[in-house]
């Protein structure tokens, strides 16, 4: 059993953001207890969320979810990346949500990415989505169904939207041209 430097969640959170980060990623890479490296990934996206999208640390913790994706063996440790890669507004990470969604061996990450899409409006995975409806796992069907309907009504009210602000700056562009004659 390979054991990290004895961190808890409390320790690591005392840490200056970069030094957080390489302890994050050293657990993730060498501890045998999943529930460490589930506090991990979370604490991870915790840097994620101070430091913002665009900023050194925000890239690196979204590359430590995509790694997590592809390397962590514990289905609970992946379903929490899924979820850190929405709930921080990943978008880049798509690619890597929909790689799970579609070939993981779990029905919970599968389920956790496919929602997770949905949550960042993935629209352009709708057909892969889809993909998963007959799933032999009734939590994945479920959860793709869920998406696939939001994503719809997501989509049709954004055009509604759209549509109804074209509308109103033809007319305040008509008012204007009317006021000035």
């Amino acid at each position: 059993m390979v054991m990290t430097p004895s961190f808890d969640e409390y320790d690591l959170r005392d840490m200056p953001l970069r030094e957080r980060l390489d302890c994050c990623k050293e657990i993730l890479r060498n501890e045998d207890d999943e529930s460490l490296r589930w506090d991990a990934v979370w604490i991870t996206g915790e840097i994620a969320e101070k430091e913002g999208p665009g900023s050194e640390l925000f890239d690196e913790a979204a590359d430590v979810m995509s790694w997590v994706l592809k390397n962590d063996d514990n289905g609970v440790v992946k379903h929490e990346a899924c979820y850190q890669i929405a709930m921080r507004k990943m978008d880049n990470k798509i690619p890597d949500l929909l790689n799970s969604a579609l070939n993981d061996d779990s029905g919970l990450v599968k389920h956790e990415a496919i929602e997770a899409l949905g949550l960042l409006n993935a629209f352009d995975s709708e057909e892969l989505i889809s993909k998963t409806i007959n799933h032999k796992n009734t939590d994945v069907r479920q959860t793709a169904a869920f998406v696939l309907r939001r994503l719809e009504r997501v989509k049709n009210r954004s055009e509604e939207h759209t549509s109804e602000l074209q509308s109103h700056v033809r007319i305040s562009y008509a008012v204007f041209c009317l006021k000035k004659k």
